[in-house]
């Protein structure tokens, strides 16, 4: 039977649909699987550091502390006191360690005659403190051997102190009279 324009077979329509389907549900596959692949495939962490290192710890003392005083020598001897100027002791080494400042002096001279090392005293006086520390004046009476005459402790990160120190000196009755000159050395631990 021939076929006329107007009839088609039905066998043919519904190939067509099958493959319109099948060609619809490839492309919906392809591009599910598409968006699936563009994601990535792992994430990591990545660890990094940075390295903090700690400065110096140093003292700053005057390198004339000029006359300290005078006194008239009486039989029983008398006491001079002077300030010595500005002591600074800078600890940048962003640590917990404390540290001692410490003092030591020569004997007062004048062309042969001597006052004594151990007639020396330090008196710290107030301490300007920077950054969290304690700070303790020692005040030491004798400076013929190295003493402690400022102390920092519970010490956090950086810090600093400043102090101006009273320097007296017992002068013994029957001295000879004159300037005296001596060398206060200060030092730090």
């Amino acid at each position: 039977m021939p076929n006329t324009p107007n009839t088609i077979e039905p066998s043919r329509v519904s190939g067509r649909r099958l493959l319109l389907r099948l060609c619809a549900l490839v492309a919906i596959t392809s591009t599910t699987l598409g968006l699936v692949s563009a994601a990535p495939a792992t994430a990591g962490d990545t660890t990094a550091t940075v390295t903090i290192t700690g400065g110096a710890l140093t003292i700053t003392v005057p390198v004339n502390a000029g006359n300290l005083g005078s006194a008239v020598n009486t039989v029983s001897g008398s006491t001079i006191g002077g300030q010595l100027g500005q002591v600074q002791v800078s600890d940048l080494r962003s640590g917990t360690t404390g540290w001692v400042a410490s003092a030591i002096s020569t004997p007062f001279t004048l062309s042969g005659s001597t006052i004594a090392a151990s007639n020396i005293g330090y008196v710290a006086g107030s301490i300007t403190p920077v950054g969290t520390a304690t700070y303790t004046a020692n005040n030491p009476t004798n400076l013929a051997v190295v003493s402690p005459v400022v102390t920092a402790t519970a010490i956090t990160g950086n810090n600093s102190a400043t102090w101006n120190p009273t320097i007296n000196v017992f002068i013994p009755g029957g001295t000879t009279a004159g300037t005296y000159t001596a060398t206060i050395t200060h030092s730090l631990a």
